[in-house]
């Protein structure tokens, strides 16, 4: 046989269950099968994730609720319910007039009730009364689908359980919607409420986006000091200077002189996050003994007030007045310290460079820190996370494994966060993020963690 013309089979070195494998979701109403796409229903910007119907109940505010007995107001809240599903908003103490503006968000495939039922309750210390109920049958809630403008919320009066009218009216909103409408970002999802405390739903399993702050390199050269003075003046000074910023600190070398002149002429490099909250401070010290500084004077210098560089142009240094690090009461002292003690620095932002901060192999970035130097976008990343599988159980509850799953999604400044699945090993998410990108030799980074917020005991 001609080697020539023989084919060549390639053997993956991989575990079967960490090879890549194909699948066939149904993106934007479309099917993949084989690689090619069939054509069906489309989803708006949403084309990347699979379409997910929602049933969404927006809980606005109450009025004109009855009064709970002679000693005064309710303490109201509201809860949502089908099925086995049940949502709450916080309650509010001798209120009234009570606003929430929650919405709950109820997957349309775990719905269990033809109706939903919002009522309205009266916290206690033992058993919470029903103050009134709404309930809406499913088949006349209207469908939403952006970009229609979103559904009104409307005034309707409480019944009782027999359907009798009460006292009070509840401003609420109900609709179908999909993972594209507006709310399903800010919503209490029916995925994410089996075992979670309403009142820390917001911190904890909430899809958020971060943007990290811009770095930039911070050069400090310090050449010298004058009018230094020991406080022991039997013994020649051992002077040295540090800069501190936040928790990066470096200092020069220490020298020795019996003129109160010292020089150094080293230069550091710090790294500083916008927008510059930290300063830097600059600490003129005497080494009295091994390991052990005494200092002199110091100065802060607000990372705000220092020139920026976007070029190799040269910065010119400054002298800056140093204080003592503890107020003198001493008249003699004072007449001692009659001339000020310096420091002479060069200082400045470095725009021109990117500051590095994950691994080269992992490179997400590779803009300089000043933004005028920033190229135009070539392209815009959209990501679509669908689902994970098999995942394996990270803690207990209830005597069963159990794991509450996000994804992350990191690329340049931009980080994701979905919405956290509770107590699914399978979750389907079901979120799409864009992007701006700027360099093709760049890394997008995806993970699934747990959520250890959530649940009992972890393994």
């Amino acid at each position: 046989m001609n080697p020539e013309t023989t084919p060549v089979r390639m053997f993956s070195q991989q575990p079967a269950e960490f090879q890549l494998k194909e699948t066939s979701p149904s993106l934007g109403g479309e099917k993949i099968v084989g690689g090619r796409r069939v054509a069906g229903e489309k989803a708006g910007a949403f084309d990347l994730v699979e379409k997910m119907e929602y049933l969404f109940v927006r809980v606005v505010k109450a009025r004109e609720l009855p009064a709970k007995d002679i000693t005064g107001g309710l303490n109201p809240y509201v809860e949502v319910r089908n099925g086995n599903f049940k949502g709450t908003t916080k309650h509010f103490e001798k209120n009234h007039n009570p606003e929430w503006n929650h919405v709950f968000a109820i997957a349309k495939d775990r719905l269990q009730a033809t109706s939903v039922e919002v009522m309205l309750k009266d916290k206690a210390l033992v058993a919470d009364d029903l103050v009134g109920l709404v309930r809406f049958d499913l088949n006349e809630v209207p469908t939403r689908v952006p970009p229609d403008s979103p559904l009104a919320p409307e005034w309707y009066r409480l019944e009782d359980k027999k359907g009798e009218k009460v006292k009070g009216e509840l401003m609420l909103a109900v609709w179908y919607g999909t993972q594209a409408d507006e709310a399903f970002a800010y919503a209490t999802h029916s995925d994410a409420t089996p075992a979670v405390d309403a009142q820390i739903l917001n911190s904890y399993v909430r899809a958020k986006v971060y943007h990290a702050p811009r770095l930039w390199y911070v050069r400090v050269n310090i050449i010298e000091a004058h009018e230094i003075f020991a406080s022991d003046k039997s013994r020649i000074p051992e002077v040295l200077c540090k800069a501190r910023i936040g928790s990066q600190m470096m200092k020069t070398k220490a020298i020795q002189s019996r003129m109160p002149i010292f020089q150094w002429n080293e230069e550091f490099m710090f790294v500083a996050a916008e927008p510059f909250e930290e300063q830097l401070v600059l600490s003129v010290e005497d080494r009295i003994g091994p390991s052990k500084e005494e200092v002199i004077a110091h100065v802060h210098i607000p990372l705000t007030s220092v020139d920026k560089r976007v070029d190799d142009r040269n910065i010119r240094p400054k002298w800056f007045n140093l204080k003592k690090p503890v107020v003198v009461v001493d008249m003699d002292q004072l007449k001692e310290d009659k001339f000020s003690s310096k420091v002479h620095v060069r200082i400045c932002l470095d725009g021109g460079y990117h500051v590095l901060d994950e691994a080269t192999q992992y490179s997400s970035d590779l803009r300089p820190s000043a933004k005028p130097l920033w190229k135009p976008p070539i392209g815009v990343l959209e990501l679509g996370i669908l689902t994970a599988d098999g995942l394996h159980p990270t803690k207990t509850r209830e005597g069963k494994g159990a794991c509450d799953s996000y994804c992350v999604a990191k690329y340049g400044h931009k980080w994701v966060r979905t919405r956290t699945v509770v107590d699914n090993l399978s979750p389907r998410f079901n979120e799409q993020y864009t992007w701006d990108v700027y360099d093709h030799a760049t890394v997008l980074t995806v993970g699934v963690f747990d959520n250890c917020q959530l649940g009992e005991k972890s393994f």
